[in-house]
């Protein structure tokens, strides 16, 4: 697609904070974005157009592509089989491509490809019913059992341990709906995660970054990550492998595994921007949401190098129950000059919703002296103050 300013429109399944920064990111380069979304009012909607509809409504999925030049997604509840047919239907492109889409969407069909492809990942079984999961179990001495399909934010992810109520695990994470799969327990040294864009013909990876998670949600992102040059490198290859078993451009985030003696494995992947590369906004050259629209659209990409050590920290709701979004201590954040605070717009706050995050940046001497990944210490008082400034906030 050549580029031209004004641009095309892009059309994107999913109107929730991904999309917003989407079109936030969109918008400079003179692309429009209209989004399909179930929410009124949903998040994307105060800087992009909205269709209002099901992820998977096929008539809804056509009103979009009636009005974008190229779909994508924001959203892995997005229908691989709506989105083929209707490509198809109006001559849009599509990416990542549905059969990407495919693979990801199922954590164990996702597994199986990434394991005959020789990517390396933690073991893993499928699990039909209790005794598979007792079966499990005890070859693991323990493991995670993970839903096949729909969870996110560490739904349809539960720990599980010998003499466990196994009817009880399953119940728990929803294998009824769609089947699970139990994976090894990996006794990690930290959890990374390589971002990673393939646009027409060329690929670029963002650094490889730290992922600090409790409650099995996505707390902090360190950028570049705290380990060592070799595992860095070997994380990036085993990302860029990872990234060649799917189809289609756009953004893919990697999760990985660091184990103690350096050893580098796949978790999951998303086919879309992800949290974990929220840093590159004010940390790298281009951010992953520029990178995505520039994937998808098939214009050349941007460079993905980190302009300076960046650290990232989640703003989640911090209430009992739900209630409407006020966040106060925002003063404070502002008031720290180099904070940058992202707000997502949600209506409601709800416990551990995400509902924004905020980035810290090095400057002068720091920035070049940690950029290349020598100075840990720099990132550790970026965390340090990323966290304070962020445990300030409160919908209390």
């Amino acid at each position: 697609m050549n580029p031209t300013c004004p641009g095309p429109t892009l059309g994107v399944v999913g109107g929730g904070q991904l999309g917003r920064m989407l079109a936030e990111a969109a918008s400079p380069l003179g692309v429009n974005v209209v989004v399909l979304d179930p929410t009124p009012d949903c998040p994307a909607s105060r800087v992009a157009d909205q269709i209002e509809g099901a992820f998977d409504d096929p008539d809804a999925v056509r009103a979009l592509a009636e009005r974008a030049d190229a779909l994508t997604l924001e959203i892995e509840l997005a229908d691989p089989d709506v989105l083929e047919a209707v490509g198809e239907e109006f001559d849009v492109p599509v990416h990542p491509s549905p059969d990407a889409l495919r693979t990801i969407q199922d954590k164990l069909v996702q597994k199986r490809a990434f394991a005959d492809a020789g990517v390396p990942v933690p073991e893993f079984v499928a699990v039909e019913d209790a005794d598979d999961l007792a079966d499990a179990v005890e070859r693991f001495d323990g493991c995670m059992l993970k839903a096949r399909t729909g969870g996110y934010d560490g739904r349809g992810n539960v720990p599980v341990e010998p003499g466990d109520d196994y009817e009880a695990k399953l119940a728990e994470v929803g294998a009824g709906e769609g089947g699970a799969m139990a994976e090894e327990l990996i006794d990690f040294e930290r959890e990374l995660s390589v971002v990673a864009a393939r646009g027409d013909g060329e690929s670029r990876a963002f650094p490889v970054v730290e992922n600090v998670h409790r409650e099995e949600i996505l707390r902090e992102t360190v950028a570049p990550a705290r380990c060592s040059e070799a595992v860095a490198e070997r994380a990036r290859e085993v990302a860029l492998d990872t990234l060649e078993t799917l189809d289609g451009r756009g953004v893919f985030a990697m999760e990985l595994f660091e184990e103690p003696d350096g050893t580098v494995s796949v978790n999951e992947v998303a086919p879309r921007p992800h949290n974990s590369g929220h840093w590159s906004i004010e940390g790298a050259t281009t951010s992953q949401f520029e990178q995505h629209v520039r994937a998808v659209l098939e214009w050349p990409l941007g460079s993905a190098e980190a302009r300076a050590p960046t650290v990232m920290a989640n703003v989640l709701g911090d209430v009992p129950e739900p209630r409407p979004a006020s966040l106060s201590g925002v003063g404070d954040v502002l008031a720290a000059g180099d904070a940058h605070l992202h707000w997502y717009g949600k209506r409601e706050a709800r416990p551990l919703r995400k509902m924004g995050h905020l980035t810290l940046t090095a400057d002068g001497d720091a920035a070049g002296d940690a950029a290349g990944g020598r100075d840990a210490a720099t990132r550790d008082d970026l965390l340090a103050r990323a966290r304070d400034l962020r445990d300030g906030l409160t919908f209390e």
